[in-house]
């Protein structure tokens, strides 16, 4: 339940309750305030009609008399029972009585006062508190719901372009409302938390590029000495250490490049073609079944290497087969790199996208590699516009087909 909901439910519940509470007040201090009206009136009728009681009727004459000016004024001798007055019995008049003491002994006059006029009066107020009550609740419902909305209206804005902005796009904001309230600083201080996550973030990407750039010649000159030294198990063994050295730091700086969005020089290619020239690894058979005219827009180097590191790793992984396909699908070109290997776990299956992932830690050094070719390929797949994912079997790439590839394809 969004706190719009719950806001919502809260005012109304409170002014309902309110509303019941005064309601009940109003319904009960009216109803009170008739009935000692009433009870008032019928008292002042009893006390009128006092002198007119004394000369009209002997308390030894008649038992019940009724006042000839006012029908609703009784008098009643000391021998009549309570019980033969009709009036005490009824819930439609409020009724009021005096003793009065006369020479032929004691009387009671007895007066009403009807209550119609109350109980009309209290029809009239739960006939407009009973459908007005929950209308009122109803625009209560209403505008909470509006003025909520409208409230978090920012905070939504907020959130969406937080959601949006990943480690390739820190550059961007969230919106500032001209508010002035707690919105307005919370979304200052999300800019000023991006403000030193971007930098935080620059400043590591300067770091990698520098620390790759920065090793590539002392590994050349290094290489170039085992290689000229006489042949041994060391230098062997060094020179097959320095190769992955040199793949960690070449990946290491197209990863910073890639991070950093660097346009790319995009041509038509035919991506059967780089898949073939890409995909004859030694050691290995690797079936190829390729469509012709699978043209798509991109970057060759880029592209070779996404086919390079695909197909490494199905190497890497196949019992004895690798077969690579390039076809068209629903307006895409497809990739597919299929290996005969035990395949990527299911639950592993997004894992292996993340940087320095090895999901076989126990394989040899020699055959296995550092976790970036994957994370590379998808990267270089996100650049062209397209996916990269795995299937049973091996891994898919699919790329838009007829159209100019992005400069930057934020990832999804």
């Amino acid at each position: 339940m969004n706190v719009r909901l719950r806001a919502t439910i809260a005012a109304t519940i409170v002014v309902a309750v309110a509303l019941g509470i005064a309601a009940a007040v109003l319904v009960s201090s009216l109803k009170g305030s008739l009935e000692r009206s009433a009870n008032a009136e019928a008292a002042r009728k009893v006390v009128s009609a006092v002198p007119m009681a004394v000369e009209a009727v002997p308390a030894q004459q008649a038992t019940l008399t009724t006042v000839a000016p006012d029908p609703d004024v009784q008098l009643v001798n000391a021998a009549t029972t309570r019980a033969a007055i009709p009036w005490q019995t009824t819930d439609d008049f409020a009724v009021a009585t005096m003793d009065v003491a006369t020479k032929s002994g004691t009387i009671t006059v007895w007066g009403r006062a009807s209550l119609a006029g109350a109980e009309e009066a209290l029809a009239t107020l739960n006939g407009l508190l009973l459908p007005g009550v929950p209308l009122l609740l109803a625009v209560v419902a209403g505008m909470t719901w509006f003025s909520v909305g409208r409230a978090l209206a920012p905070v939504a804005a907020i959130r969406t372009k937080v959601a949006d902005i990943t480690a390739r796009d820190l550059h961007q904001r969230v919106p500032v409302p001209d508010s002035g309230d707690e919105i307005a600083k919370l979304a200052t201080t999300v800019n000023g938390t991006l403000d030193r996550l971007e930098t935080a973030v620059e400043r590591h990407k300067r770091f990698v590029a520098d620390a790759a750039h920065e090793l590539r010649s002392p590994i050349a000159t290094l290489r170039a000495r085992l290689e000229l030294a006489p042949p041994t198990e060391d230098t062997t063994e060094a020179l097959a250490d320095l190769a992955r050295l040199q793949a960690l730091a070449g990946d290491l700086l197209l990863l910073a490049r890639l991070d950093a969005g660097e346009p790319l020089r995009t041509e038509e290619l035919d991506l059967g073609q780089v898949a073939a020239e890409e995909s004859a690894r030694p050691g290995k058979s690797v079936v190829m079944d390729i469509s012709p005219d699978v043209v798509i827009n991109g970057s060759r180097g880029h592209l070779s290497r996404l086919v390079v590191n695909l197909v490494d790793n199905a190497v890497r992984h196949a019992a004895t087969t690798v077969e690579v396909r390039v076809y068209e699908k629903d307006g895409e070109a497809v990739l597919e790199v299929l290996d005969d290997g035990p395949g990527i776990p299911h639950e592993h299956r997004e894992a292996v996208f993340d940087r320095f992932t090895r999901l076989d830690e126990a394989r040899a050094r020699d055959g296995g590699g550092v976790g970036l070719g994957l994370p590379i390929a998808r990267d270089i797949a996100t650049l062209h516009g397209g996916t990269l994912a795995v299937q049973d079997g091996g891994l898919v790439a699919r790329f838009p087909m007829n159209r100019t590839a992005p400069a930057y394809v934020k990832p999804l």
